[in-house]
């Protein structure tokens, strides 16, 4: 009788497949990558278990070949791949593609055999192909010495090759001929979406790309090799990412309470715990405390911050911490070869680990795990929204509550629905309300900027002659505008309309430094200047301000010498220059640092007194209902920058709107009574956590001619099901965005008791899809925006 195994792909169609062990292979497991025939090619596939036997007459193929003697994968990895495909109502093999390193993934492989053994009659090394016509005494010998550890399997030297990544020297402008085309294209992808491998940039732009890029180095434009992120595992004295905050090493009696109801937590069982501290109040030192608890009972600890940058500033936390300790960093920048050797590092050796990084490091293979925290549970950062949506404090939940560990939620300003739950005894709450050491909470201001008569005025003169003082007296300042760029629209004088991306049919952003208007959705660019599509003129005027355009006004009205530097997405598209420029304020070399939402996070500058919110009104009445809860703990968390010196710190933000309600509380840094009024509203119109909430995303090519009527087949669906599945839905109506990369957006809303039911519905309107192949429909599960 065949020995039936189903196998899961990991790359298209996903799905899984049956296939017949062959005699000379050893015995499968769970969670071991094997080789198998697809089609004309072969595949990368993870066993998932055994097959039932299949009806006569249909053909079954064999495997072609292990990747590993020991599964890669344990049953509770696999569990969790399951168990994320059913929330996402997904196929495994998508979640496994998405969660495991890309070298681990590919079929693209040799197998080499150790040269002390290969005879004329076996080559020193063999491809997937070959072996599918090797005799069975041939492949007998070959599984011998493949389970003796004498042949090893390699990535392919060209894949290999073309994992290398492609990394930008310098920021625009570029020295490039205006007509090598391929070049500039090349550079503005790069700058785009941050550092590419040379098989990336082929597949997205051409064949041509990795030949052009290789043309390209040496020439102060790119570097082609190892990410230069890696270094940042090596530390040394300095601190590239902003000082490091000293810990101190006796605890106050707030966070002793707090580690000892987190111990209590833990030998309970486990599940999840909030730590609701003031920013500076000393939360990191609970964390590496707890740490070293749990890595003394034997268990491994994963710590997470929402951004690559605090990431590295935990990780050399941890380094002082813990001297004799080996820490594990991992991040999305490191290069895939990197990643792979630390997941499969984490397989094989069984002793507790402890783990820094951002939200993908909560799929790694840690055994026994202690505790989960993270830092600025808040974040939006902590949800993937790309690619698979996923909340990263479910994964988290989900992997402690399988170990009966700890996860640890830190905040200054926690996630609305999780301080409800803490509100109603669901989790337990630890709160911290004094800052550590001799620093103080700032005082807040409020600048009412409604009466500037002149539209290129940006600051009050109360808001300059504060810069200019704290200038004067050595000391820092920062200053957030969350909007990048030079100018959010560029309008014609002429025909008195702006510049819009065709694609998308929103405004386009004036970048002064790149000499380009961008739109900052499908990533479209002109150079700059440009004529009107709609008049042909030239003569236009920014309009608005962003990051940049700021940073040219401070260095106006400052006095002569002051040092401004910028940090946002467009002015760190280098990895690298994120830590030089954190680096240089955090040495002094600048007395002021804009930027946007991105200087709010976490970062310790002690010499900084001066926090400026250039715009508090921005992003607050967006059509979102977050948007309060979003503007709050932004501004909070900015404000939380200031004073956390020795000197006392002060705070001003500019509004056009000083009667808004939410102000009282952030002037207070009253969390509790913002929580009180937002809950309130929430209740009311039957908003999270008052409700389950999906956002069903809807879109079609512009020239879809059958797009119309695929929408109002969905509406019928909708409203045939929704009814007895107790889902009340809102939509399919135009979405914020209506059109984006030349699709038409609609979106549905769909809120219901528990998500079971708003899953069903999805599934309805999966069914009903009449051309998947032009009509894109997606489930979000607790979508951070609705736009």
């Amino acid at each position: 009788m065949a020995d039936l195994w189903q196998v899961t792909l990991v790359s298209p169609p996903y799905q899984s497949w049956t296939y017949e062990r062959p005699s000379f292979f050893p015995e499968l497991k769970p969670g071991q990558r094997v080789i198998i025939p697809f089609g004309k090619s072969h595949r990368m596939g993870v066993v998932t278990g055994r097959a039932e036997q299949v009806p006569e007459g249909v053909e079954i193929k064999s495997l072609i070949w292990p990747l590993e003697v020991e599964p890669l994968l344990n049953a509770d990895f696999i569990e969790m791949a399951d168990s994320l495909a059913a929330r996402q109502m997904t196929s495994v093999g998508r979640i496994l593609e998405a969660i495991l390193p890309r070298g681990l993934r590919t079929a693209a492989v040799t197998f080499r055999i150790d040269k002390h053994v290969a005879r004329q009659k076996l080559p020193g090394s063999i491809r997937p192909s070959k072996l599918t016509k090797c005799s069975p005494d041939e492949l007998t010998e070959l599984m011998e010495l493949w389970l003796a550890g004498r042949m090893r399997v390699r990535i392919n030297a060209q894949r290999e090759a073309e994992e290398r990544f492609v990394s930008l020297v310098s920021d625009p402008p570029w020295a490039v001929r205006p007509n090598a085309k391929r070049q500039i294209r090349i550079l503005e992808y790069l700058l785009d979406n941050g550092p590419q491998s040379l098989y990336s940039l082929r597949h997205v732009l051409g064949d041509w790309a990795p030949d052009t890029a290789a043309k390209m180095e040496g020439r102060d434009l790119v570097t082609v090799g190892e990410l230069t992120a890696d270094a940042l595992d090596e530390v040394d004295g300095t601190a590239a990412c902003g000082e490091t905050e000293p810990l101190q090493y006796e605890l106050t009696e707030e966070q002793q309470n707090a580690m000892d109801d987190m111990r209590a937590s833990l030998a309970k069982g486990g599940g999840a715990h909030l730590v609701h501290g003031v920013t500076g109040s000393g939360k990191t030192v609970l964390y590496l405390e707890m740490a070293r608890y749990c890595l003394e009972q034997g268990r491994s600890v994963i710590l997470l911050a929402p951004e690559v940058a605090l990431a590295c500033k935990l990780y050399r936390n941890v380094k002082e911490h813990f001297s004799n300790l080996k820490p594990v960093l991992y991040h999305g920048y490191q290069s895939p070869k990197k990643r792979e050797a630390i997941f499969t590092d984490l397989v094989r050796n069984a002793e507790p680990r402890l783990v820094v990084g951002t939200r993908s490091a909560l799929f790694l293979p840690v055994h026994d795990l202690g505790m989960v925290v993270m830092d600025e549970e808040h974040d939006e950062s902590f949800k993937q929204e790309e690619r698979l949506a996923y909340q990263a404090k479910e994964v988290g939940w989900y992997r402690v509550e399988r170990t009966g560990g700890l996860l640890v939620l830190g905040s200054a300003t926690p996630d609305i629905k999780t301080f409800h739950a803490a509100q109603n005894g669901a989790i337990p709450v630890s709160t911290l309300k004094k800052r550590v050491g001799k620093s103080v909470l700032p005082e807040v201001e409020l600048v009412d900027i409604a009466d500037l008569s002149n539209s290129k005025q940006v600051f009050s003169p109360t808001t300059i002659d504060a810069l200019k003082e704290t200038v004067k007296e050595g000391r820092q300042a920062i200053v957030m505008l969350n909007r990048r760029g030079y100018a959010p629209l560029m309008y014609c004088l002429d025909c008195s309309e702006t510049v819009r991306c065709p694609e998308c049919e929103v405004g386009m952003t004036y970048h002064k430094g790149r000499e380009r208007v961008v739109c900052h959705y499908c990533g479209l660019s002109y150079s700059y200047p440009l004529l009107c599509s709609k008049c042909g003129g030239g003569n236009f005027i920014p309009m608005g301000e962003g990051t940049e355009r700021l940073e040219e006004h401070l260095e106006e009205i400052l006095p002569e010498g002051t040092n401004v530097l910028r940090l946002d997405r467009d002015a760190t598209r280098r990895q690298e220059r994120m830590e030089e420029i954190l680096g240089a304020f955090s040495r002094g070399e600048a007395q002021v640092l804009v930027g946007t939402q991105m200087i709010s996070k976490g970062h310790h500058f002690p010499k900084v007194t001066l926090v400026v919110v250039a715009d508090g009104d921005l992003g607050l009445n967006l059509p979102d209902y977050r948007s309060s809860e979003r503007t709050f703990q932004l501004l909070v968390q900015v404000a939380g920058r200031a004073g956390r010196g020795d000197m006392p710190g002060k705070v001003l933000i500019q509004t056009r709107n000083p009667q808004h309600p939410l102000w009282n509380e952030v002037l207070n840094s009253d969390y509790e009574a913002f929580f009180q009024r937002e809950i309130g509203r929430r209740k009311m119109f039957g908003y999270p956590p008052f409700s389950k909430l999906a956002l069903v995303r809807i879109s079609y090519p512009a020239d879809f001619k059958q797009g119309g009527a695929a929408i109002s087949l969905f509406a019928k669906t909708l409203k045939q099901y929704s009814q007895p599945l107790g889902v009340s839905v809102l939509g399919p109506a135009p979405a914020p965005l209506s059109m984006l990369r030349g699709r038409l957006r609609f979106n549905c809303l769909f809120k219901g008791a528990d998500w079971k039911n708003l899953r069903m519905l999805f599934g309805h309107m999966a069914q009903a899809n009449p051309d998947p192949s032009k009509v894109r429909i997606s489930l979000d599960l607790d979508p951070l925006t609705t736009l």
